[in-house]
């Protein structure tokens, strides 16, 4: 009954939807970024390249006879798949690095442009007060 029960909690706590949505926005994500690199940046690639189509680039292991199919090594695809790596990987980072910015500084208390979350606005008052408190307790030992 434990492992349900903690199922349970799993996914009502929000964790599996959030990873559900996770998953589908990444999907569509990964068939943008694919449709980009096949359609935007190999092209003009190609071009740069003589007309060379990466996809089709592959290194022939054992040439089609009658009897037996062409045994090949795709290395094209391989770098077409890199690439949509790379710039998946590089958009995440960049976003990442936009919401931890701003992460940064909705939590400052000093910061008056972005308003302070109830919960750090309540932490900063208690710091304030716990150091009050400090002070008033070093001027009685003195």
């Amino acid at each position: 009954m434990g492992f349900f029960q903690e199922f349970k909690n799993f996914a009502i706590k929000g964790n599996m939807i959030d990873m559900a949505v996770g998953i589908v926005i990444g999907t569509a994500f990964n068939n943008v970024i694919s449709t980009i690199v096949k359609k935007i940046v190999m092209p003009p690639l190609s071009l740069l390249t003589d007309g060379v189509n990466l996809s089709n680039k592959k290194y022939v292991l054992r040439a089609a006879t009658d009897s037996a199919e062409e045994v090949t090594v795709g290395y094209g695809e391989l770098i077409e798949v890199l690439i949509d790596f790379f710039i998946i990987a590089f958009t995440i980072f960049l976003v990442i690095k936009i919401i931890n910015r701003f992460k940064k500084k909705s939590e400052d208390p000093h910061d008056k442009t972005v308003e302070t979350p109830k919960n750090i606005q309540l932490l900063s008052n208690i710091e304030k007060l716990m150091e009050e408190q400090n002070t008033l307790l070093k001027s009685k030992k003195d």
